[in-house]
């Protein structure tokens, strides 16, 4: 296989997909191509307004420590701008009342934080500033249908106007490089095919979690200065709820349940779905505030990586991201942050002056910012009843790392030095490794477990 990506010196990059993913990977490639083509189906609104090439646009999107730092890598003072645009800023503990494992957290000074604003109004803002730069251009309402090339190098995308049918004329846009960031449902693997190349192996891991979404204008009467609750899913009880603020005094609320257990999306049933969380603290909430929109329901919510990295008949120039390459289940809030992850590694990759990059070496490259989001997802969805898929098969170390977990989730609601690192490790602020850490493993192992509130910590002096 010839392995040689030929970034240095090339003429075109085309990027498959206009969202997050393929916008920040455009801003990376056009420091490198003197032409960057963005290929996106939609038709993009002129505004921060939802699309419906973002089918989970409508539900829960959060902006983690992770996600912030490598965004204001990328577009310098990004942070700044989404504040600005109003995107409400959410520290925890502080912040929120939570409640994991049967146990309350209690509301300590922060030590993370994150952006819970729409996700229409991020994505509207990235795209502003990355198709200022004149060497990036959006094509729109076009469908991407296919490679060009062969096993060795791939040479090109197939287009068509989308919505002409299948009938409908097919042009060849030439590239040097082809990166795919068309999300979770992407048909590279038979594009792949087609040209004579193998398609990568699909690791899987599925808990039949499903989601229903509804924005309410948050109750005046409610005595508390939280900004958000959250009641975190797990083996023992397997119901999860957030509300979150969007601004403007709206708050976005998700109730989620596993496969045969999903929320419904009639109003009447999402409220009453709400009382079998384990406190009615949410549910009141609810009974309380004012609806502004319909449920929205989503269930495509599987683990899924394919790996590309590893030895096969691929071709040279081309590169999968984002979801395309690992996408995790929503329920973590992780999808942002490696997105802008990504792109940060991908120029880390594509600029390194000790070696020329190769196909294969960005890819891991690639595959490497996301694999601490997927470890968390995985390992957390694997221990969840009823979990389908070959990723969700124990491995070697997982009883071992499982007990150590254990004990950090149990300390973590009341230990301030536990629940930082562990903060720290979920916001993919700090890696996993940071958990073992001479301080916070001394707590882990030889700390107590402080008591909880008997009660949802409404206030902070609670």
């Amino acid at each position: 296989m010839t392995d040689d990506l030929g970034t240095r010196g090339t003429r075109h990059a085309v990027v498959i997909g206009g969202s997050l993913a393929g916008l920040l990977a455009a801003r990376v490639l056009a420091e490198h191509a003197e032409k960057v083509t963005v290929v996106e189906r939609d038709r993009v609104p002129d505004g921060p307004e939802a699309r419906p090439g973002v089918p989970q646009g409508r539900h829960l999107h959060v902006l983690i420590a992770g996600g912030q730092r490598a965004l204001d890598e990328l577009l310098p003072g990004f942070t700044d701008e989404l504040r600005e645009l109003g995107a409400p800023k959410v520290g925890v503990p502080e912040d929120m009342v939570q409640w994991q494992s049967g146990r309350w957290f209690r509301r300590t000074p922060a030590t993370a934080h994150f952006y819970s604003g729409p996700r229409p109004q991020l994505e509207w803002l990235v795209r502003q500033r990355v198709l200022a730069d004149p060497r990036v251009e959006l094509l729109q309402g076009t469908e991407t249908v296919g490679l060009t090339g062969d096993a060795s190098r791939v040479r090109g995308v197939r287009l068509r106007e989308r919505g002409a049918g299948p009938d409908a004329e097919v042009r060849t846009l030439e590239a040097d490089l082809v990166v795919d960031a068309s999300g979770r449902s992407t048909k590279a693997p038979d594009w792949l095919a087609d040209i004579g190349a193998e398609a990568p192996h699909e690791e899987t891991l599925d808990t039949g979690l499903a989601y229903g979404t509804r924005v309410y204008k948050a109750p005046a009467d409610f005595d508390t200065d939280a900004l958000g609750y959250y009641v975190v899913p797990g083996p023992a009880q397997t119901y999860g709820a957030v509300v979150l603020p969007l601004g403007d005094g709206h708050h976005l609320v998700t109730l989620s349940g596993l496969r045969g257990e999903e929320p419904p999306t009639d109003e009447s049933g999402f409220e009453e779905y709400a009382k079998r969380l384990p406190h009615p603290v949410i549910s009141e909430w609810i009974a309380r505030a004012e609806p502004v929109s319909p449920v929205h329901g989503f269930r495509r919510t599987a683990n899924v990586r394919r790996r590309y990295d590893r030895p096969g008949r691929r071709p040279a120039g081309f590169l999968a991201t984002g979801d395309a390459l690992c996408a995790f289940n929503p329920i973590y809030g992780q999808g942002m942050a490696v997105a802008a992850m990504s792109a940060v590694a991908l120029r880390r990759a594509l600029s390194d002056p000790r070696r020329t990059p190769t196909t294969r070496t960005v890819q891991k490259a690639l595959l490497g910012a996301s694999r601490q989001a997927w470890d968390i997802s995985a390992g957390a969805d694997k221990k969840m009843p009823g979990a389908l898929g070959d990723a969700a098969r124990p491995g070697p170390l997982d009883q071992a790392v499982g007990w150590y977990l254990r004990r950090v989730q149990e300390r973590a609601a009341g230990d301030p030095v536990v629940g930082g690192a562990f903060r720290r490790a979920l916001t993919l602020a700090e890696p996993l490794t940071a958990l073992f850490a001479p301080r916070v493993a001394r707590a882990v192992l030889l700390g107590p477990v402080h008591p909880s509130p008997a009660e949802p910590p409404l206030r902070r002096d609670a």
